[in-house]
């Protein structure tokens, strides 16, 4: 029987690394195609696969069993769980990897696109800027299509150029920068804040104007220190959780 493929990662040594893979299998996950085989390799493929002990593969593993992603049958392998009902904490732990992961798994309706003024919030990001390229999408439960969140990129025209909008309705703006566009992604930073949701947010959303919405703002930095894209995200506040993972080392 083929095996699922999954992607491959560069491992960041100051982070876990049964998390990073964990991230990093679950993107591949959500990000498959319906014609991938739900079977996946073995542990200690795997652990080849991504350069880790199995011991930490088999960490990684459950964690994503634990959120429903796969099933473990015990001679018979590991499979995908193909009817699964994504889980979707906001996670947060320096990892692109994981931010990669978050975003993935959700069907995505690409609303507009085009070139606006920078906003004055992100005017300190985009200091050599005037305008700028944008995308707005529409995200919501792969299973049940229920809107769960929007989100607005506001990305550097150069880079812009070269993204093809089909990219972004199967794969996030993360991984379309970095793996299709080439951008040499260094680093983000979280914003995450309490609002109530506004007479847009709350159409896309389904929910009641003024209800409880969580705003994140993500600023994605190259090795220069330049800012690449900055996006503005709402989440339903009854479909999300906001969890930060603090590594002790």
């Amino acid at each position: 029987m083929t095996s699922f493929a999954p992607d491959s990662i560069v491992l960041n040594r100051k982070l876990p690394l049964w998390y990073q893979v964990s991230q990093s299998l679950r993107a591949s996950i959500l990000g498959r195609s319906p014609r991938d085989p739900l079977r996946l390799p073995t542990e200690e493929q795997l652990a080849g696969h991504y350069g880790v002990s199995v011991l930490t593969m088999r960490q990684a593993l459950k964690e994503l069993e634990d959120e429903g992603l796969i099933t473990r049958h015990r001679r018979r392998g590991t499979f995908i769980e193909p009817d699964a009902r994504r889980g979707a904490p906001v996670r947060l732990l320096g990892s692109v990897d994981a931010i990669v992961a978050q975003q993935s798994g959700m069907t995505t309706r690409l609303l507009a696109q085009g070139t606006t003024a920078v906003p004055a919030e992100l005017a300190e990001h985009f200091p050599d800027l005037t305008e700028i390229a944008t995308y707005h999408r529409l995200r919501g439960d792969d299973t049940t299509g229920e809107p769960t969140n929007h989100a607005r990129n506001y990305v550097r025209p150069e880079l812009a150029a070269r993204i093809d909008p089909d990219d972004l309705v199967r794969w996030p703006m993360t991984k379309v920068l970095r793996d299709i566009v080439g951008a040499d992604i260094s680093r983000i930073t979280d914003t995450v804040e309490a609002r109530l949701a506004d007479p847009e947010t709350a159409q896309l959303l389904h929910v009641p104007l003024l209800s409880p919405i969580l705003h994140y703002t993500g600023v994605t930095y190259d090795t220069d220190g330049r800012v690449l894209d900055a996006a503005v995200i709402h989440y339903r506040g009854d479909r999300f959780s906001f969890t930060v993972t603090l590594d002790a080392t």
